[in-house]
């Protein structure tokens, strides 16, 4: 905005999340900037610039991230109500991608290199509902797996309630799909559960991670838990803990909750104090510390699959297909000359473990 008062920009657009939500406050308050759009407004930015729509989103997409794998969006949008997300406001309901649309985008991909798709949206198992009148993320993946050159095809955010069955049988027919299934469940408490207005209950989650546990034996569960969210007691909190140890997901974050102006949880009172809702995070990485460090120990011994992702000094650092980038273990492999580019494949012998991350040398 100061490059735009000094007459530095001949122009200033913003775009996004924060655009969405906050445009008519922010144009208020910085009025150097000459327009706003919102998250679903790709074509009056394309109209802003006399720029013909549809032949301009057919260009090449960038990459940003490392070569060998890339995200691919599958839907936009959320049509849950969950008490505390923002996301339906910012984004809109629900709607799918043409099926022909990402399968394209994923054949290009591979054209370029790409070896490891991550499937992501909102919610990824209400995919095709509104476009197709069916959960349609089943046949989807069944296309993808016969996209040449695509190696590992790996599943983000998918929602527990109302969860298509059929996709763990294709899971586990597809060496494609890497076994890893991340579901965000933010609690486990059927009060908490409740009053988030997660749209499923405790039983149908211990009956769902029990159908995943058996239809997908080895594979990684990640998930994710909301800590502090209003109303909850040191019992919702034992409750979860307790869950927590007895399932032992192989991968697992904690959020602290946040009251967030314009969801439905803001109308709750904030009663958790923000040195409380860490203290109840903190205890439940805690305990999942001891349960990752004791799988990762299992694995000992073993001669993984790795993907190599960099190169460090004397290693190579990599990912099993229990892990996706950034947020899960990694595997630091010795070099011991051998040469390896990243997006390479590479059998490894696990000689050494810590609580997030594997050693061995490869084979």
């Amino acid at each position: 905005a100061e490059r735009r008062k000094k007459g530095e920009l001949e122009k200033l657009y913003v775009t996004g999340c924060l655009s969405h939500r906050y445009k008519d406050e922010l144009k208020r308050e910085i009025p150097e900037v000459d327009a706003w759009f919102g998250t679903m407004e790709l074509p009056a930015i394309l109209e802003r610039f006399s720029v013909e729509y549809r032949s301009e989103l057919l260009g090449e997409r960038p990459l940003m991230t490392l070569p060998h794998f890339a995200y691919l969006k599958i839907a936009e949008g959320c049509s849950r109500k969950c008490a505390f997300c923002a996301i339906p406001q910012m984004r809109g309901k629900h709607r799918s991608r043409a099926m022909e649309d990402i399968l394209s985008e994923a054949r290009r991909l591979a054209e370029r290199g790409v070896k490891e798709l991550m499937l992501i949206s909102q919610e990824l198992t209400f995919y095709g509902l509104d476009r197709y009148r069916r959960r349609a993320l089943p046949d989807l993946l069944r296309k993808l797996a016969r996209v040449e050159g695509i190696e590992w095809i790996r599943l983000h955010y998918a929602y527990p309630g109302q969860f298509p069955m059929e996709l763990l049988d294709v899971m586990a027919d597809e060496p494609k799909i890497c076994p890893y299934l991340d579901l965000p469940l933010q609690h486990i408490s059927e009060p908490v559960l409740q009053r988030m207005k997660r749209q499923t209950s405790r039983a149908e989650i211990e009956e769902l991670v029990a159908k995943i546990r058996e239809k997908l034996p080895g594979a990684a569960l990640r998930t994710t838990f909301l800590t502090g969210f209003p109303g909850e007691t040191e019992e919702d909190v034992q409750s979860l803990l307790e869950f927590v140890k007895r399932v032992r997901f192989e991968r697992l974050g904690v959020f602290e909750y946040s009251h967030e102006e314009g969801t439905s949880a803001y109308a709750l009172e904030d009663d958790v104090p923000p040195e409380e809702k860490t203290r109840r995070a903190n205890l439940l990485m805690e305990v999942q510390r001891e349960i990752s460090l004791e799988i990762n120990e299992s694995r000992l011994g073993q001669t993984l699959k790795v993907v190599v992702d960099r190169e460090l000094d004397d290693w190579y650092v990599g990912r099993t297909s229990w892990d996706s980038p950034e947020v899960d273990n990694e595997v630091w492999m010795r070099k011991n000359g051998k040469v390896l580019n990243p997006g390479s494949f590479a059998d490894v012998c696990i000689t050494d473990a810590t609580e997030y991350d594997l050693y061995g040398d490869i084979l």
